[in-house]
């Protein structure tokens, strides 16, 4: 076999351990934990489907990619709860670490390709990482709305923390901003997320 599609297929195989990685998020209907690869998946189809709720002009090819590998890190680096301070203060390194180690399973090429798309997502300078960003946010949102904040109430998670994490919603989507702060309201006023 070619040395190239050895590469290839090598990585994979690899990223099928992201289906292993568990997410404090459960799916819709309270469902089990999500996994990184369950995440990733939905929130490329999101990024399709809200294309037109963007704030700039993207190439949503680029912002589908972005959405399927940003957390194929997390195979080495583990899953960061979005609300645990402590583990967010080790979290880039971790990562850093990880994307070389499971990136440099690919020809130099596709390394090269990968890991500069993952910094990109990393920081939210372009249309299409602001607007994967906003995927991000919303995509847990939705699930946890769909469990009555379930994961919220678990993590004693207050608004202001969920309303720091969604303010950068509104740097790839004011419409899609106004629609979480929707549902944040409305959570709080369940008392299922402290003030």
């Amino acid at each position: 076999m070619d040395e190239r599609l050895k590469k290839q297929l090598d990585f994979a195989l690899e990223i099928d351990k992201e289906k292993n990685i568990f997410r404090q998020t459960h799916l819709s209907g309270h469902g089990r934990n999500e996994n990184d690869a369950e995440h990733a998946w939905h929130m490329a189809i999101m990024a399709y489907l809200l294309r037109e709720y963007s704030n700039e002009e993207i190439d949503i090819s680029k912002v589908m990619l972005m959405c399927l590998i940003h957390d194929i890190v997390e195979i080495e680096a583990g899953d960061t709860y979005a609300y645990d301070a402590e583990n967010l203060k080790s979290q880039k390194a971790r990562e850093d670490a990880a994307k070389e180690k499971l990136y440099s399973i690919l020809p130099k090429d596709q390394k090269d390709e990968f890991i500069a798309l993952f910094d990109e997502f990393e920081e939210y300078q372009t249309p299409e990482a602001r607007f994967a960003h906003a995927m991000d946010n919303l995509q847990p949102l939705l699930l946890n709305n769909s469990n009555n904040g379930g994961d919220w109430k678990e993590h004693q998670v207050t608004a202001k923390q969920v309303y720091e994490r969604q303010s950068k919603t509104k740097l790839g989507s004011q419409t899609l901003f106004e629609v979480s702060d929707h549902i944040i309201q409305s959570h709080i006023k369940k008392g299922n997320l402290k003030e």
